[in-house]
């Protein structure tokens, strides 16, 4: 029996990078996984998320989604239900980002920034919530809600203004839902990742930035993205029974440094 046997979850952003990851990790645990993303393909390449899982026996489906429209969000949601007659965990995984600084980032930048990173996740949770409640608990909670945030909701994340601010609201809507909904058995933390090394193209792969980030460090490798999946998997299962609200970090020591 895996750790999320017969569990049904959702993990938005799931084709490419850590959501990948958490969906790949939750499905070898058993769960059913609903696959929320704008396109299939992985970024980085390789096999899609949804064929990987079928092709070692899970259930999955996928869902071509625009994180920052509600209804995309209410979609997914009800499908996810129709399919399943529950919903156990909804991981906020989808983010996006400028590379920007306050004076750099535009209008347009800001607000597809926030409707993709925070957007999501009021909308993401709401809805979780809103199904959650007319559930009856699976062992001690009617549902889990895992929001990944970042060790850039917690410092500042130099030359991307959009980013940081959004990553900062992702650890307190955590919280926020974490001690409204507790009296409903929701549970709500959040994953904040430092450096990921995720394959996917880009100003993240350059090499420079890459050595800069080791160097800050402790631990002497960067992250992976399996790294942030086991957190996410330890904090939608039954291990985390007295866990809500948290902000765990996964960052090789950087923010103890």
């Amino acid at each position: 029996m895996g750790m999320l046997e017969g569990r049904n979850a959702i993990v938005t952003g799931a084709s490419s990078g850590i959501g990948r990851a958490i969906a790949l990790r939750f499905a070898a645990e058993g769960a059913n996984l609903a696959l929320a993303d704008l396109r299939e393909q992985p970024v980085e390449g390789g096999m899609p998320t949804l064929d990987l899982i079928r092709k070692a026996g899970g259930d999955a489906f996928h869902l071509e989604t625009d994180v920052s429209r509600w209804a995309d969000i209410d979609r997914l949601v009800s499908e996810t239900v129709r399919r399943h007659s529950r919903l156990d965990i909804m991981v906020n995984n989808a983010a996006t980002y400028t590379g920007t600084s306050l004076l750099e980032t535009t209008e347009v930048q800001w607000a597809k920034v926030m409707g993709v990173n925070l957007n999501s996740l009021f909308f993401g949770c709401k809805r979780a919530v809103q199904q959650m409640l007319t559930q009856e608990p699976r062992g001690e909670a009617r549902g889990r809600i895992v929001n990944i945030s970042s060790q850039h909701g917690m410092l500042a994340s130099p030359g991307d203004a959009p980013y940081g601010v959004s990553k900062s609201a992702a650890v307190y809507i955590t919280r926020q839902v974490a001690v409204e909904h507790a009296k409903d058995l929701i549970v709500c933390n959040a994953v904040a990742p430092g450096k990921i090394v995720t394959g996917k193209p880009g100003i993240d792969d350059d090499p420079a930035r890459l050595a800069r980030s080791q160097s800050r460090t402790p631990w002497p490798r960067l992250g992976k993205p399996e790294d942030v999946a086991s957190a996410a998997l330890f904090l939608a299962s039954d291990m985390a029974s007295f866990v809500t609200g948290i902000n765990l970090m996964v960052d090789g020591g950087w923010m103890a440094a």
